[in-house]
């Protein structure tokens, strides 16, 4: 196991059962940055692209998150070229439900139709012919939620989706989600010095539903030098970006972090947060700092 752990730091992680039947190592790997500026087209080097991902499954990371909407399908394709055949234990989540006219362009378009397409060709993209976690980018708020859910749902009953997840939703509209399908996860904002939805994730965390944390490593003031994180990052030889993932795993066991880079060496530095473990007085000191 030592070794294991060595050559493969994601197993530190622990796991969780997405759904209850797909386990994978809690910390894993958001593919956004592996486009170009403003989340659009091609990225600079796809060479290197394909050389992160593939590292990301040498470091035993086997939950990978993306969307159409990252290129758009630059990311899904990259995934593909890089990982296809994948391995048994990979589990990839994307997502749908954001239209893109250009960079930093980003519309919800909830339309059941426009719903079925998107999952469609991301099935095609990704060589899947089953998504094993399908998101909901985000509710859209012209078209009634059972409208939205009802045809995931169709696609679910044809086989073509195994779960489906919520993205950046509140507490009621999570249970109102609830009334219409099943839902497995949620994928909301939150990190150490944002914890907004705090809420959601007591809600997620009672519901045993998977919490994907998006921006996971945002530090704020708190990695200032001299400051809580950067003191207690000294202490364990880690950088704040590292302790900042190690507290979330902490903070829940429903928590699946997903930090992303376009960097082989960050992302190797990202995964050895899975590491660190932190005290309960180090947990307590950072929780209370934000």
């Amino acid at each position: 196991m030592s070794t294991n752990l060595h050559a493969r730091p994601a197993a530190a992680s622990g796991t969780f059962a997405v759904g209850g039947d797909l386990p994978v190592h809690r910390l894993g790997y958001g593919a956004m940055r592996l486009t170009g500026p403003g989340v659009w087209g091609d990225p600079e080097d796809p060479d290197e692209a394909i050389r992160v991902l593939r590292r990301v499954v040498d470091l035993g990371i086997n939950f990978i998150d993306t969307a159409d909407s990252y290129g758009p399908f630059v990311s899904e394709e990259l995934i593909r070229k890089a990982l296809h055949p994948y391995t048994d234990d990979l589990v990839i989540a994307t997502k749908g439900g954001f239209s893109r006219s250009g960079p930093g362009d980003w519309r919800a378009l909830g339309r059941p139709e426009y719903l079925r397409q998107q999952t469609e060709l991301s099935l095609r993209h990704l060589g899947l012919d089953r998504i094993d976690l399908y998101q909901l980018h985000r509710i859209d708020p012209k078209v009634p939620l059972a409208d939205q859910l009802g045809e995931l749902t169709l696609l679910q009953q044809e086989g073509k989706i195994r779960h489906i997840g919520l993205s950046q939703v509140s507490v009621e509209q999570l249970k109102q989600a609830r009334e219409l399908a099943t839902i497995v996860s949620v994928q909301n904002l939150y990190n150490l010095a944002n914890r907004t939805d705090e809420d959601v994730l007591e809600y997620a965390e009672r519901e045993n539903l998977a919490f994907i944390p998006w921006y996971p490593i945002a530090t704020g003031e708190l990695a200032r030098p001299g400051g809580p994180l950067d003191a207690i990052a000294k202490d364990h030889g880690a950088t704040p970006a590292q302790l900042a993932l190690a507290w979330l795993l902490r903070r829940s066991p429903v928590m699946l972090p997903i930090p992303g880079t376009a960097s082989i060496a960050h992302l190797e530095e990202n995964t050895e947060a899975a590491r660190i473990t932190l005290t309960d007085t180090e947990f307590e000191a950072l929780s209370a700092a934000a």
